[in-house]
């Protein structure tokens, strides 16, 4: 890897770790997103606390991100190097430098923006099947993983480079691994629904 290839894949690590899913509650309704509900920083806990609105910009500005440093490296380097940044930028949603490391987000919609950038047809249709999914039983987490799991099939499918199906392969077993602690309540019972309209909670 040239000096240039090590920027872009930092770059990419800076730009998962802009943790919006913590700035937006805090700027907009003064709460730590971290002493609420999971105690994570992604959408899905957002979305928990403060409704969809809050949680869907949440979710579209992870997505974005996870996009932006996969598209930055491809059009500088190749696809190699736009998978590393991408999986840097997931790394960064998980651990972000600019909450001094501290756990995060578990990186499925940072994926997406990834999977949407090098590979779209197979991430819009892991997409669906998160959607079939959560619809059917309201669990975010049970959602996250079965897309996970499709992601890699699904590229393969649809004829994905040999770096960016491995790609789908390592960023399907990472998410599928952030979310241990969920596989645990959902054999439990005691995994959280979602519910569709939710109040928001108080400051």
């Amino acid at each position: 890897m040239s000096v240039e290839d090590v920027g872009l894949v930092a770059l990419g690590y800076l730009l998962g770790s802009l943790p919006f899913g913590y700035w937006i509650p805090r700027v907009l309704a003064g709460t730590d997103i971290r002493t609420v509900g999971s105690g994570g920083t992604g959408a899905t806990n957002v979305w928990r606390a403060f409704g969809f609105k809050l949680g869907l910009t949440v979710a579209f500005l992870d997505i974005a991100k996870g996009a932006a440093a996969a598209l930055i490296a491809r059009y500088f380097a190749d696809d190699l190097i736009a998978v590393l940044a991408g999986l840097a930028a997931m790394l960064g949603h998980a651990r972000p430098i600019f909450l001094r490391f501290a756990p995060g987000g578990k990186a499925v919609a940072t994926l997406g923006g990834v999977g949407l950038a090098l590979a779209p047809l197979a991430t819009l249709s892991a997409a669906v099947v998160w959607i079939i999914v959560f619809l059917a039983f309201r669990y975010a987490s049970l959602a996250s993983i079965a897309g996970a799991i499709a992601l890699p099939l699904l590229a393969w499918i649809f004829d994905a480079s040999t770096p960016v199906l491995v790609f789908t392969i390592a960023a399907g077993l990472a998410v599928i691994a952030l979310h241990h602690k969920n596989i645990r309540r959902l054999r439990a019972g005691t995994e959280h629904r979602i519910r569709l309209r939710r109040r928001a909670v108080a400051a």
